[in-house]
């Protein structure tokens, strides 16, 4: 298997998803509490990798085996496992490997904070085995969106700034709240990558007797909630920095609205795996670098 196809299954392209979340949660922990610990900040951002690349090699692996007669052509020319001839025990086995390190990466992690960790952990354990596996995947039915959204948006956040301030901020409610605020933009904007998914396959899904949200609530709809997102997302950032969760320079990344209504509008006017679904890619890579930078910025400067 060369390198291009392995980044190809496990969905390199869309890491953003979680490589944001994980600085959002960063920052948050910075200017709010002026704590980093760099070395489980690292192991964590190590761990989160590892087993987001197992849960996206494990959609396909899960996709491949379990399609049906009907779908035969389907594995035989879109899943990468059927298109690059993929040995079926190599990627489970790569699976295995990718899971287990996280797994024992996040035990040592557990170790040095304590059970919060361990809660949140097996949560998104969970979260990422249900999403592929079992008798009716997550990604098969119309919490797709909602769980992707809060679990690699908020959860991967609230862990980040868990392990950061834990010796000085205990896990309250009051913490909870203000960090899915703070959130927000990662998470609408991570949601919409699985929505633009939905939206380009669905008539694939019927095929592969996916129900998503799209089937239930239909493609206007549905692309109505997915710029209603976007919306979202901005206006948790605004109240964020108005409540002082985030650095004034934060405000800055509304100058990547232009960016976002062009590529928004591109989508809307045709979804099409190929042609279109990069968009709402490009979208959470444009927000993320945002985000990234100046609210990165604004922390380092505090204001």
């Amino acid at each position: 298997m060369s390198v291009n196809v392995f980044l190809e299954l496990v969905e390199a392209k869309a890491k953003i998803a979680s490589v944001w979340p994980f600085f959002m949660g960063l920052f948050f922990s910075y200017y709010v509490f002026g704590q980093v610990n760099w070395p489980l900040a690292i192991t964590f951002f190590v761990a989160m990798l590892l087993f987001n690349m197992a849960v996206d090699a494990h959609d396909n692996y899960s996709d491949y085996r379990h399609a049906t007669a009907e779908a035969a052509e389907w594995k035989r020319k879109t899943n990468i496992i059927g298109v690059h001839h993929l040995s079926v025990n190599l990627i489970r086995n790569l699976i295995i490997l990718m899971a287990g390190s996280a797994t024992i990466l996040g035990i040592l992690l557990v170790i040095e904070t304590s059970w919060p960790l361990l809660v949140m952990g097996v949560f998104c354990f969970l979260v990422g085995y249900c999403y592929a596996a079992g008798p009716r995947p997550i990604s098969t039915t119309p919490f797709g969106e909602a769980f992707s959204g809060l679990t690699m948006g908020f959860v991967i956040t609230l862990i980040s700034v868990y392990i950061n301030t834990y010796p000085v901020q205990s896990l309250t409610w009051s913490l909870f709240f203000k960090v899915l605020l703070t959130s927000g933009i990662a998470v609408f904007a991570i949601a919409n990558i699985m929505l633009a998914n939905n939206l380009c396959d669905a008539e694939e899904d019927k095929t592969l007797n996916r129900k998503t949200i799209v089937y239930y609530f239909g493609k206007p709809t549905m692309l109505k909630v997915f710029v209603g997102d976007y919306v979202a997302g901005y206006i948790c950032l605004i109240i964020s920095v108005i409540l002082g969760y985030l650095p004034i320079m934060s405000v800055l990344v509304l100058l990547s609205i232009p960016l976002i209504y062009r590529n928004t509008r591109a989508f809307l006017a045709k979804q099409v795996k190929k042609e279109t679904f990069k968009y709402a890619v490009q979208n959470s890579l444009i927000m993320a670098l945002f985000c990234i930078v100046w609210i990165g910025l604004g922390t380092i400067l505090g204001w």
